[in-house]
């Protein structure tokens, strides 16, 4: 195992954030720069001894102790000319370059301790995303009763391990149980709507001699947790109201064959004799979490084919929907055929580095997959 919708506001705000920090950035060097032109102005009236004191101190609020050295050498610089040109070498100059050196020191001693400090608290988190992706998101073995197994798990957001996509594959006295899903929404609410749904398979699928109760009680977690105390105010309990998860359950029998039930899922992919195809359910059911929505007929489980050699291929829409930088979604049929000959686990990192070639190391959202491959009776 390896480490849905998007508005406007946060990104607009991420982007003047980003243009004021990059102004933040150069205003060191814009007040060396203002203060040579005002030096160097015949009959200038303003002092700039104490003005350009503060510069190593402004670059230390963006820049490391490369920047404030920067800034500080140009100050300097602005201090031995302008006293060259003017003759004005004295006390005052000698007290400026004294006040530039200690507060340079300073800035400097306070920037590393900063940045000590924030790496101390990213291992931190990082220990505390680790721990937390085991609980949630547990490798799968790679040999589970009459399958092999691989699962990979890729986070779209920059340093992150765990996010809405979920994926659990558990041996039963049924028969090998898995879900796949996609939580709607990003952040840590997804993460929290995953783990309920998560717990209440692990549970389910241990008791529950049908797949559909098993999915029933996944849907009732999605409902317990979209009414109980994390909606903690009436706007979180109107967005939480709106908590859906698009998931497919599948089970693998002895008899060579598999069972679906899929709740707006994207369908599986089936190799087989080195052709993919789709295991399309005859009815469409709504997602978790939107039962409101569910036709009159209750779901069924539909059951499909798995012969030894047979291969399935679970995942989020993460994969499919996945672009290039000239939109062109990611071929996952003609990339799945391509690495049918590997083991699983090299099939999934095989698909991983196609889908990195594909969109130039950017994933708009997060993906999953969980791969299966069917056994004869000897294990073979």
């Amino acid at each position: 195992m390896r480490s849905l919708f998007r508005s406007s506001g946060p990104s607009e705000a991420g982007g003047h954030g980003r243009v004021l920090f990059r102004l933040g950035q150069w205003a060191p060097f814009m007040i060396v720069l203002f203060s040579l032109v005002i030096e160097l102005s015949p009959g200038h009236v303003v002092v700039t001894g104490p003005i350009l004191a503060a510069t190593p101190a402004l670059a230390s609020l963006t820049w490391g102790p490369k920047g404030i050295i920067s800034a500080a050498v140009g100050a300097c610089a602005v201090t031995l000319i302008t006293a060259g040109l003017h003759h004005s070498w004295g006390g005052q100059v000698y007290s400026n370059l004294l006040s530039l050196f200690m507060v340079s020191v300073a800035s400097v001693a306070v920037s590393n301790a900063m940045r000590t400090r924030r790496q101390i608290e990213l291992a931190q988190v990082r220990r505390v995303a680790e721990a937390t992706q085991r609980v949630l998101l547990r490798g799968v073995p790679a040999r589970l009763g009459p399958v092999r197994m691989a699962s990979m798990y890729l986070a779209a957001e920059t340093g992150a391990q765990i996010g809405g996509d979920l994926y659990e594959a558990t041996q039963t006295r049924y028969g090998v149980r898995m879900i796949v899903g996609d939580v709607r929404g990003k952040g840590l609410p997804a993460v929290r709507l995953a783990a309920a749904v998560l717990g209440a398979f692990r549970e389910a699928a241990h008791y529950e001699a049908d797949l559909v109760e098993v999915v029933n009680h996944c849907a009732a977690a999605i409902e317990r947790e979209s009414t109980g105390p994390a909606a903690v105010s009436q706007d979180d309990a109107e967005d939480q109201a709106e908590d859906f998860v698009t998931a497919v359950v599948a089970e693998v029998t002895d008899s060579f064959e598999i069972q679906v039930v899929n709740r707006g899922h994207p369908p599986p992919l089936v190799v087989r004799n080195g052709k993919v195809e789709e295991l399309k359910t005859s009815t469409e059911l709504p997602p978790l979490g939107l039962e409101e929505f569910m036709t009159d007929s209750p779901p069924e489980v539909e059951i499909f084919p798995f012969a030894p050699g047979d291969r399935m291929l679970l995942h989020t829409d993460g994969v499919i929907e996945a672009r290039s930088p000239d939109k062109a979604f990611f071929a996952l049929p003609e990339a799945l055929e391509a690495a049918h000959p590997c083991g699983p686990s090299e099939l999934l990192d095989r698909i991983h580095r196609a889908l990195v070639d594909h969109t130039g190391g950017y994933l708009a959202d997060d993906a999953a997959m969980l791969l299966v491959e069917r056994l004869d009776d000897d294990g073979r």
